[in-house]
């Protein structure tokens, strides 16, 4: 039995990986048609029909600040309960790759602190580093 902390779905926006646990994930799905919503936040992209139910879509680039630019094509849909008003949300990210374990022993506290209640901490792979993300707090933020 190892001590591992538990699965998380690894993707890239700009040129860097980033992973969440997959506790959060329903779905990922091929970026489709948006609508503008007038007056929203700027890290709304917009919302799209998902199944029937209107999904607002966020931009993790605009949340966290990182600007390289890259070519969005999946939208990563989490489960509504995850955000403060219990509706739907996606992000838009430029490649989701796959799910992977992560062992305690192998991440690192947030460089950023106690000050990024966002990041969970830094992963150390043999190919370099993946920032773990939290979408609880930056949908309750």
């Amino acid at each position: 039995m190892s001590n591992s902390t538990g699965q998380v779905l690894e993707f890239k926006l700009g040129e860097e990986r980033y992973c969440v646990s997959i506790d959060y994930v329903t779905e990922i799905v091929d970026v489709g048609e948006l609508t503008a919503v007038p007056n929203s936040p700027r890290h709304v992209e917009g919302v799209m029909d998902l199944r029937g139910r209107t999904t607002s879509i966020v931009d993790p680039k605009v949340v966290f600040d990182i600007q390289e630019s890259g070519e969005q094509r999946r939208i990563i849909v989490f489960d509504p309960e995850i955000t403060a008003d219990q509706e739907a949300a996606g992000w838009l990210v430029d490649e989701v790759y796959q799910v992977r374990a992560v062992d305690e022993k192998n991440v690192d506290p947030s460089p950023a602190g106690a000050g990024a209640a966002s990041i969970n901490g830094v992963v150390k792979r043999d190919d370099g580093f993946v920032i773990w993300v939290d979408p609880v707090a930056v949908h309750s933020a």
